[in-house]
């Protein structure tokens, strides 16, 4: 393999990713301390570019300097952006920012007298490219659920976003529910959510399956317990019961004949919010979990883990998006 030494450290980014794509599948959770690392050795490298192509006075350092503007100036305000309105979760922020410093432009490797990435762009912002295609990866996600979905035998609309499962699974699965008691909805409970009520009471899901009369009542919540904040690997293996050592007790909040569940009163406890859940919802998802043995759930997809792929496939192909624009003629 033949490239400069900055591209070539650049490859140790590959294996974080990597990582990073396979927890947040497994957890939906990424530590805050993994990103600063890759912003400093992006910073790093890129200020030895910089130094090694002063004073910026040919073509090369010219476009290095125009790439380094358009990944470090338009690509992480737009990693900020993406989060602030909701359509990135702050780790796929923060990795897209990452990516954006320790790849501003296109790395060169020669592997057996081929030059990669096959496929270049005009304007040369590798973090761009990347992006790029973890969109378009990230698109195929619903076409492959809907195949799923259709191999086992389910034909709905929401085929392309939700998919049937039992209810028993739903505290080691990821995503939100996709129907409340009026039928399916894209505003469903979240599965954290759900998680932290029952850590919260203390209950367990089979719990609540098996005497939901008795637990919407709101007297019944008695001692609450600390809610985490509904991960899978937090706390023991159970989803509530055993949960309720790891707590402590709640306040001395009189119950509200008019507060079924105990939903408001959950949010009003808790000290931080519930992913947007509010009372109605919350009500409208135990409702469902409650009574149904196997619900629709929207798995969704972290978007860390269409980007960790998408960097494999920029590094090796390039960018796929300006390969098919190229073979219809647009570029």
């Amino acid at each position: 393999m033949v490239a400069t030494l900055p591209d070539l450290l650049r490859l140790l980014v590959v294996p974080v990713f990597a990582w990073a794509a396979l927890r947040d599948v497994r957890t939906r959770r990424l530590p805050n301390r993994l990103w600063p690392p890759l912003y400093a050795f992006g910073a790093v490298l890129l200020a030895w570019e910089a130094v090694s192509l002063w004073p910026f006075a040919g073509l090369e350092g010219r476009l290095f300097l125009v790439r380094a503007a358009i990944s470090l100036l338009f690509v992480v305000p737009l990693g900020y952006a993406f989060w602030y309105v909701g359509a990135f979760g702050g780790a796929d922020a923060k990795a897209l920012i990452a990516l954006a410093v320790v790849f501003p432009r296109f790395p060169t490797y020669e592997v057996g007298g081929v030059a990669l990435p096959l496929v270049g762009t005009d304007l040369g912002v590798f973090s761009l490219t990347v992006l790029t295609n973890a969109v378009l990866l990230g698109l195929a996600y619903p076409v492959g659920l809907a195949v799923v979905n259709l191999a086992r035998g389910v034909v709905s609309p929401s085929m392309f976003l939700a998919r049937p499962v039992a209810t028993g699974s739903l505290p080691d699965r990821h995503g939100r529910l996709f129907e409340d008691p009026d039928g399916p909805t894209r505003s469903g409970l979240d599965l954290d959510a759900l998680r932290m009520y029952l850590r919260w009471r203390g209950v367990a899901l089979a719990d609540l399956r098996e005497d939901p009369d008795r637990l919407r009542d709101p007297a019944s919540v008695d001692e609450t317990f600390d809610p985490t904040d509904g991960a899978t690997h937090v706390g023991p293996r159970t989803d509530g019961g055993a949960a309720a050592d790891t707590g402590a007790s709640g306040q001395d909040v009189p119950s509200d004949v008019d507060d079924p569940w105990a939903a408001e009163r959950f949010l009003a406890e808790i000290d931080r919010g519930a992913y947007g859940t509010d009372a109605a919802t919350l009500r409208g998802g135990l409702a469902v979990v409650a009574r149904e043995d196997r619900v629709l759930v929207s798995p969704g997809m972290p978007f860390v883990v269409p980007m960790a792929v998408g960097l494999g496939v920029s590094l090796t192909f390039g960018d796929v998006l300006f390969a098919l624009l190229g073979a219809v003629g647009l570029v």
